[in-house]
């Protein structure tokens, strides 16, 4: 009998935009050690928050919203070009555009895709959130009463 072989070092791509996404990033991060890990922001700046990670990625791209169609267009270019390059197992997001892209492009390639709810977000879910659910493997908020059954589900708060 043919013995099979899993990889257990996985790749993960870790998105998140600016400001809040991304420190609610770096709070998870720390469940990436051991695995080969790119991250993609918006700020340049924040390369210093994954130097403790040996060996992870770092890649900028644009931010963008809703009202710059451009600057979708884009984004959504260049976080396709991310994810066929770095062919992720794993991707996950702490939002916004940028993560909807990384996830949706993600999911084509047959990735796992992981989207946490931004902790900013208390009365209603991000925009964001809601337009990735039915490509999301994982989809989940910070506030209990945000929760449904089908999803987002709450399994505690990224403080």
């Amino acid at each position: 009998m043919k013995q099979a072989y899993y990889r257990t070092k996985k790749k993960v791509l870790a998105i998140a935009s600016g400001g809040g996404h991304w420190v609610q990033l770096m709070r998870v991060a720390p469940a990436f050690v051991g695995h080969d890990v790119a991250f993609v922001t918006v700020d340049p700046t924040y390369r210093v928050d994954v130097a403790q990670y040996d060996g992870a990625d770092f890649r900028v791209v644009n931010d963008a919203t809703r009202w710059s169609k451009v600057g979708l267009a884009k984004l959504a270019l260049r976080m396709a070009y991310i994810v066929a390059r770095e062919r992720p197992d794993v991707v996950i997001s702490t939002g916004a555009a940028p993560g909807y892209f990384g996830m949706l492009f993600g999911k084509l390639f047959g990735a796992r895709t992981v989207w946490l709810d931004s902790i900013a977000n208390v009365e209603r879910l991000s925009m964001s959130g809601e337009r990735i659910r039915r490509h999301a493997d994982l989809w989940l908020t910070q506030w209990p009463h945000l929760a449904r059954e089908e999803g987002p589900h709450f399994v505690g708060a990224v403080l």
